[in-house]
């Protein structure tokens, strides 16, 4: 046997939102570096770092993740962590907590199961609104994992609450929700490609009877959803970075964004950091769905009996 059995009895929309949330914290604590160094692999070519004369090239994860450590120290690994854990508590208990419950407003009364369009309006609407409340987290996230990339001189913030402050007062409280139509593009997209594509793939290994309702199952499931998601999101994601971590009136707009990556790097760019991508999103996958689905288990063995 490996992990927890299913329960009889569901986890509440409540333990799911609780559960998804501290599973994704868990995630990101394992995966942080993978996702800083797709950052800095997304934005070389639009910020360089001086190092004496010359400049810092990244090269593949190992070698960002190396060159980080030798120019910044291992701490820069980690850098913008404390907004990752706000923005997943925030983020991902809407996006993969509520999933199921939408999931179950989009399907027909009767029906014997989910369809695939009612899956992938739930997948698109939980991803929206999470992305609409949790925007000022990811925005100060993206910005501490490119902050390395600047001289120290130019560092703009000293901490997270410091940069929530400090671009409320200079770029306005819209500079808080900088990049949402491209994050909200970007997480229908993920939250279609991951949750989706783990459910069918579960589905499918269960109805097909391969695999029981256990770990195996759900790290198989989620390994594919990693890939799927990543695949389809990475443009999107690339676009999304660069705009937020943009300062104010480098781009006009999005499109503008788009147009100035696409004029310098052509359609390669769109899948710049492609590999950190998938590492740390299939790695985040794997993690997230395996201790979301044991975390749920526990939080119905805990709940107290009926009298």
């Amino acid at each position: 046997m490996v992990g927890l059995k299913p329960p009889e009895v569901p986890p509440t929309a409540a333990m799911k939102f609780v559960s998804a949330g501290t599973a994704a914290c868990i995630a990101d604590l394992c995966t942080f570096p993978l996702d800083t160094a797709k950052v800095r692999l997304q934005i070389q070519g639009e910020v360089r770092i001086p190092r004496s004369t010359s400049t810092v090239e990244y090269r593949g994860v190992l070698g960002t993740l190396s060159t980080m450590v030798r120019t910044e120290g291992p701490r820069s690994l980690y850098s913008g962590l404390a907004a990752g854990l706000q923005r997943q508590m925030s983020f991902a208990s809407i996006r993969i907590g509520l999933y199921d419950s939408v999931k179950q407003l989009y399907t027909p009364k009767g029906a014997d199961s989910t369809g695939l369009v009612a899956r992938l309006l739930a997948g698109c609407t939980t991803g929206a609104v999470a992305v609409t409340c949790a925007q000022p987290t990811d925005v100060v996230k993206v910005r501490f994992q490119a902050l390395g990339a600047l001289p120290e001189s130019n560092r703009r913030y000293s901490g997270t609450v410091d940069a929530y402050r400090t671009i409320a007062r200079e770029e306005g409280v819209r500079g808080l929700w900088r990049g949402t139509l491209p994050n909200i593009a970007r997480n229908a997209i993920v939250n279609c490609g991951e949750l989706v594509t783990y459910d069918l793939i579960k589905d499918a290994l269960l109805r097909a009877q391969l695999m029981t309702d256990n770990v195996p199952c759900h790290f198989v499931a989620a390994f594919g959803a990693g890939f799927c998601a990543t695949l389809v999101a990475s443009p999107v994601d690339v676009v999304k970075t660069r705009y937020m971590n943009a300062g104010p009136g480098q781009y006009r707009n999005v499109l503008s964004c788009l147009l100035a990556l696409l004029m310098q790097d052509g359609l390669a760019g769109l899948y710049k950091g492609f590999v950190p991508s998938f590492l740390r999103l299939g790695s985040w996958n794997v993690v997230m769905f395996i201790s979301y689905e044991q975390l749920q288990r526990v939080a119905v063995l805990a709940r107290p009996a009926p009298p």
